[in-house]
């Protein structure tokens, strides 16, 4: 490693639900450093939930947090002048962040009026173990699969 590493910041949990996850989650939706409209999206996407589902929004809202969340993801690597898709681990930072980053992406590509609709919609798809996040996880853990025999380049 050539530098130190950065210092891990504390997120303070969210006002409402009092979580970290979702205090990161917000971070993760926010633009231009507006939280207050991140924030504004967040809430009323878990009311439509609320609305939409009967259950609790935050239980469905982790519970996609985890259907999204890749466990494997392939890293090149560069062996005697070929380079190899190696599959590795993915560590728990990471798998957070990368579900964080797949929900916002796809739920800015639906076409529900309102982000917050587009957001809750998004959150309900991944729910139910469908929707364009659990497609780009389950894509990720295929090419992870299909490179399998070049796990012994792993470092």
């Amino acid at each position: 490693m050539r530098r130190r590493k950065a210092p891990e910041r504390k997120v303070l949990p969210d006002p409402k639900y009092h979580s970290e996850l979702v205090s990161k989650f917000i971070n993760g939706l926010m633009l231009d450093g507006k939280r207050s409209k991140a924030e504004k999206i967040f809430y009323d996407a878990m009311d439509v939930i609320e609305g939409k589902l009967k259950k609790d929004p935050l239980e469905v809202f982790r519970k996609s947090m985890d259907n999204v969340a890749p466990l494997l993801e392939v890293r090149s690597r560069r062996v005697g002048g070929a380079t190899y898709q190696v599959p590795v681990e993915v560590r728990e930072k990471r798998r957070r962040s990368l579900a964080i980053r797949w929900l916002v992406g796809y739920s800015r590509k639906r076409s529900e009026p309102t982000m917050a609709e587009r957001l809750a919609g998004e959150f309900m798809a991944a729910f139910k173990g469908e929707g364009a996040s659990v497609k780009k996880r389950e894509d990720t853990h295929k090419m992870a699969e299909a490179n399998k025999a070049f796990a012994h380049f792993r470092w």
